[in-house]
């Protein structure tokens, strides 16, 4: 096929998966997703930083990568502290000069009925799973994205976000209506940046084990199972296809989007 004047040869699928020299942040990337995160990432080429609060988990995040030759550097920091937020962006800044991939992970939840849930334990909800993925993106972006008219944001919601539990399932007000903001700041940031080079999208995952979830699997696991499409909960691989593509060029016409990595149970 002859290409049009001025047409540009296509790249081959390889090289719009590649984030070769790219920078990409991880929040909550010591374990769980935000490690799986990491590991595709720097799989595909990118420097990794990886943020979470404890350093021993970080350092332990850092070997396990190594050893399969995924080099990663770490800063320690509470996403729902504006000063931890502030170094945690001046020291990837001051390392790497810039960052082009902001995969804003990091998460709480609290349990409780409704009528007995605390504004306190509320608003650590949402100073964690909120408030601080907006006050990363904006740092980042002013400092790194906004500058170059280019960026990747994705930030990591949930199923929960798009709507409410079961009955006798959950009982988690406010991480449902934290995930829900996430949702729909993803569409909103994606509509105001997308004229200047950035990106914004969401995954929405489903159930998967971790440290998080082990409280719910231990109660209803077969229950969820037995309730999704494929069957099965997600593992240590679902993610990784879906932050390549929304990270790299091989996205690059995506923006605006919540793709749920569920197994196929908000399909039913």
């Amino acid at each position: 096929m002859l290409l049009r004047i001025n047409e540009r040869p296509t790249r081959r699928v390889g090289d719009l998966f590649s984030l070769k020299g790219k920078v990409a942040l991880v929040t909550g990337g010591s374990r769980g997703l935000g490690l799986q995160i990491a590991e595709s990432l720097g799989e595909l080429g990118a420097k990794v930083v990886l943020s979470a609060r404890k350093a021993d988990e970080l350092a332990a995040a850092q070997s396990y990568l190594a050893d399969r030759d995924v080099p990663a550097d770490w800063i320690a920091a509470d996403v729902g502290k504006e000063r931890d937020l502030e170094e945690l962006v001046d020291g990837a800044m001051a390392k790497h000069g810039a960052i082009d991939i902001l995969i804003n992970n990091a998460g709480v939840s609290w349990g409780a009925e409704a009528e007995q849930h605390t504004l306190e334990a509320w608003d650590r909800v949402f100073n964690v799973n909120m408030r601080g993925v907006f006050y990363l993106a904006q740092l980042i972006a002013t400092r790194s994205m906004l500058p170059r008219r280019s960026g990747r944001i994705v930030n990591v919601a949930s199923i929960a976000g798009l709507g409410g539990n079961p009955p006798g399932a959950l009982q988690t007000i406010a991480y449902n209506s934290s995930k829900g903001a996430v949702i729909n700041f993803t569409r909103a940031l994606a509509a105001e940046w997308g004229n200047r080079g950035i990106t914004v999208n969401a995954i929405a995952p489903g159930f998967f084990p971790s440290k998080m979830s082990a409280g719910v699997l231990a109660k209803i696991e077969e229950r969820i199972i037995s309730e999704t499409p494929l069957g099965r909960l997600g593992d240590d691989e679902d993610l990784k296809g879906v932050v390549a593509l929304l990270s790299s060029d091989a996205g690059k016409h995506i923006t605006g989007q919540i793709l749920a990595v569920d197994g196929g149970a908000t399909a039913v």
